[in-house]
């Protein structure tokens, strides 16, 4: 007696979805969830370091890469809520998945970017001088020389905010998005190695079709 092929076909099928959960939930989906938090995160402190000075850079406070992250965590959940299918059965979910793949692609280089820039800046920091002149703090990196350079923030009335306050949010930035840039490493990782199973299985499935033929032949 053959195995019924549909049969064989539903048991990959169920093996491909138990491959991938973790405690019950799938593992990609897990992997969207966590950009959503970090990214929303990344979000809300940026904008919050944003209000600290108005002369602050935008590289400075880095809630572009958290919104970024953010869009594609959306669209990897839309991606992996609706239904897990272990073949692309229609061109719309083929190029959802690889638009999750490039956004997360994206994701990786920005949070890398927001990271240098962060650090750049912490560096300064860590070797700052500061003095509150009216409404707002100048920082030298060598008070002994009056060539210098000064880094004014302005709408500060105290310089600890910028030395403290402002220091630390660039360390939970650097934190924060090394981390991001690890997960999205992680989200590529699945995307791809997902699509390199997808294309074995459906060689297997493509000679089983073929000897049901031969079956059907004799």
């Amino acid at each position: 007696v053959f195995p019924n092929p549909s049969f064989r076909k539903q048991e990959l099928m169920s093996l491909e979805e138990e491959s991938h959960t973790c405690c019950g939930c799938r593992f990609p989906l897990l992997v969207a969830l966590l950009q959503l938090v970090l990214g929303i995160s990344i979000t809300v402190l940026g904008f919050i370091m944003a209000g600290i000075s108005s002369s602050l850079l935008v590289r400075d406070t880095p809630y572009w890469a958290g919104i970024i992250v953010s869009v594609v965590a959306l669209v990897g959940m839309v991606m992996l809520c609706v239904s897990y299918q272990p073949e692309e059965k229609t061109c719309f979910q083929f190029a959802i998945k690889l638009v999750y793949f490039l956004l997360s692609t994206l994701s990786l280089i920005t949070c890398v970017l927001a990271v240098a820039f962060v650090a750049h800046h912490y560096s300064k920091i860590m070797q700052f001088t500061c003095d509150a002149v009216l409404d707002s703090c100048q920082c030298k990196l060598e008070t002994s020389d009056p060539l210098s350079r000064t880094f004014v923030y302005q709408d500060v009335s105290d310089c600890t905010s910028v030395t403290g306050t402002f220091s630390l949010y660039l360390l939970l930035q650097m934190v924060l998005n090394l981390i991001t840039a690890i997960v999205c490493l992680l989200a590529c990782f699945v995307m791809w190695k997902h699509r390199y199973q997808v294309f074995f299985v459906g060689v297997r499935l493509h000679s089983l079709t073929g000897t049901e033929i031969q079956q059907q032949k004799v």
